[in-house]
């Protein structure tokens, strides 16, 4: 497909995103990184959004100067993170907003080669110890074996910083940690990120605790069932999203806070 590398327009921890064509941009992997985890988020993109969920079309693989990467329809607009710290969204507007996708996901059929939550975090704690030591990821394989394993599509990173607010609706992007899973997982996901790990890392750290407690509101009000009940549901899922935010390479602090976390709730599970 026809493109070249133009201006850089984002960045992540493992890849960066450029322009491409007209419409389109390129998302690449970052030198030292491995090549399958940017061609994972390729098809589960382009299977998520096959099946009709809320992600951008994917056009083709690529490799430029040796990074392996993707093309992808670009979303022009602010994220759905820059709206809420500016306070063009209230932070009811942004949790509620963030239910409203989280439910669109939640419904979307899951794609034949999405894997089950289990399999994914096997798979991928095993490909690299120093992000999830052994023992928490044993604790966490035996958790999953304790629990319903749910077949619905689950994003797993699903935050405000990965909604991009487009003329056409919000998209999401960033489906590396795509999975099948259980709802709960979701929301604990976005529990573990909105309260516990984007508090430490902004000057206002109410705010992203507060998206949470209205995302959850809003998501129990959409499915007809109390706060207290969806808490309870969510509540078991929360040492496995933990367990997943170490695999998306927290920093050092939020690291150490996790690691603390996972050790005090899996051994009070044993």
């Amino acid at each position: 497909m026809g493109g070249s590398l133009g201006e850089k327009i984002g960045e992540g921890a493992f890849a960066e995103v450029y322009a491409w064509a007209p419409g389109q941009v390129v998302k690449l992997l970052r030198p030292g990184f491995r090549r399958r985890a940017i061609l994972h988020e390729a098809r589960m993109t382009r299977a998520v959004f096959a099946a009709g969920g809320p992600a951008p079309q994917v056009f083709d693989e690529v490799s430029v100067d040796g990074r392996a990467g993707f093309v992808m329809a670009r979303c022009d607009g602010p994220t759905l993170q820059h709206l809420s710290r500016t306070g063009a969204m209230s932070f009811e507007e942004t949790g509620a907003l963030l239910a409203t996708l989280c439910l669109s996901v939640h419904r979307t059929p899951p794609p034949a080669d999405v894997l089950f939550l289990r399999d994914h975090f096997e798979r991928s704690a095993g490909l690299d110890d120093t992000r999830v030591p052994a023992e928490i990821a044993t604790g966490v394989l035996a958790l999953l074996d304790r629990l319903a394993p749910g077949d619905g599509l689950c994003h797993a990173d699903l935050h405000s910083g990965n909604v991009i607010m487009t003329a056409e609706g919000p998209r999401i992007i960033d489906w590396t940690g795509a999975v099948r899973a259980p709802a709960a997982f979701d929301l604990a996901c976005c529990q573990v990120l909105l309260s516990e790990i984007a508090p430490t890392l902004v000057p206002d750290p109410e705010r992203p605790i507060a998206v949470n407690a209205a995302l959850q509101a809003a998501y129990a009000g959409l499915n007809g069932v109390s706060q207290p009940a969806l808490a309870a549901e969510i509540e078991p899922w929360l040492p496995v999203a933990r367990a997943f935010a170490l695999l998306g390479g927290a920093g050092p602090r939020q690291r150490e806070q996790l690691i603390a976390s996972l050790q005090a709730s899996l051994g009070a599970q044993a």
